[in-house]
């Protein structure tokens, strides 16, 4: 016996239909979980390296004998094996302290009130 086919092995317009809203409700199910967990990644990156620079000044501190009101320099940089890094919102290089008992303060924390030391 054999079977006769008549050449149309394609998909009818329902079925792709069907496939396009299962697609687009996945994508919408999906964008704001990776938007959620991008924003939280750069708010841990930002903490952290917050208290890269916190150790460093006050391992700069120990070493240099300053006492706590004692201006922090530059010199910081040194004692962090990236140099001066950047909140990863932006790419903006964290700012100084005024002194070694000043924690340390995102650029963008106006913005964003999680990126700072001590929790939200």
């Amino acid at each position: 016996m054999r079977l006769r086919s008549n050449g149309s092995g394609g998909f009818t317009l329902v079925e792709i239909m069907i496939v396009v809203a299962i697609i687009g409700l996945l994508a919408a199910i999906a964008i704001p979980n990776f938007v959620k967990a991008r924003n939280t990644a750069q708010t841990n990156a930002c903490i952290n390296n917050l208290r890269q620079i916190d150790a460093a000044i006050q391992q700069w501190a120990l070493e240099t004998g300053a006492g706590d009101a004692t201006p922090v320099t530059a010199a910081i940089w040194d004692y962090i094996k990236s140099g001066q890094p950047k909140c990863p919102v932006g790419q903006v290089p964290y700012p100084l302290p005024a002194s070694a008992t000043t924690p340390p303060t995102c650029p963008n924390a106006g913005n964003y009130p999680a990126h700072k030391l001590g929790g939200p």
